[in-house]
């Protein structure tokens, strides 16, 4: 498995050097590689945001996964697997026409401030913080950058297929 600071090259590295142009291509229904890149800088602000208002609490504890967040889990985190109908959550799903430029120095930012919040918090915290995931519940920093790598790889590969050979 990749590193989380390995998230710039496995996401934007297929896309280094492309024309705009190829930042827009989708097949009808699916997203364009710009709104990709933007519903994973969403995905990593709004954990950097769950960090960063928990990160003063106390010691917290885990809830109790449910049934079908312990399947997620296994799926997402152990088989790098994503069942092709969930869909995003809303707060992570990008416009309709989202901007090269700004997608990726959203991205960027998105890394760096998890990056940030890393080194703040790990390895002190790295049992008793945590931040739900929708699919998944509780997660710890670690797991969620663990999270971010295989999502990101997930979408890298939806990227590199949308873009012209």
């Amino acid at each position: 498995m990749k590193r989380f600071s390995d998230l710039p090259d496995i996401v934007l590295g297929p896309l280094k050097d492309r024309p705009d142009a190829d930042w827009q291509q989708a097949p009808p229904g699916k997203w364009t590689p710009a709104q990709i890149v933007e519903h994973l800088a969403l995905a990593l602000e709004g954990c950097a945001d769950g960090f960063e208002k928990r990160r003063a609490r106390d010691p917290m504890f885990r809830r109790s996964p449910t049934g079908p967040q312990r399947i997620g889990k296994v799926l997402v985190m152990h088989l790098g697997w994503f069942p092709p109908f969930l869909t995003a959550p809303s707060m992570t799903a990008p416009a309709p026409r989202v901007d090269r430029g700004a997608a990726e120095a959203h991205f960027r930012r998105g890394v760096e401030r998890l990056e940030d919040l890393a080194r703040l918090l790990l390895p002190a915290r790295a049992r008793d913080l945590f931040v739900k995931h929708p699919s998944m519940g509780d997660l710890t920093l670690p797991e969620w950058l663990e999270f971010h790598v295989i999502h990101s790889r997930h979408h890298a590969r939806q990227i590199r297929a949308r873009l012209p050979r």
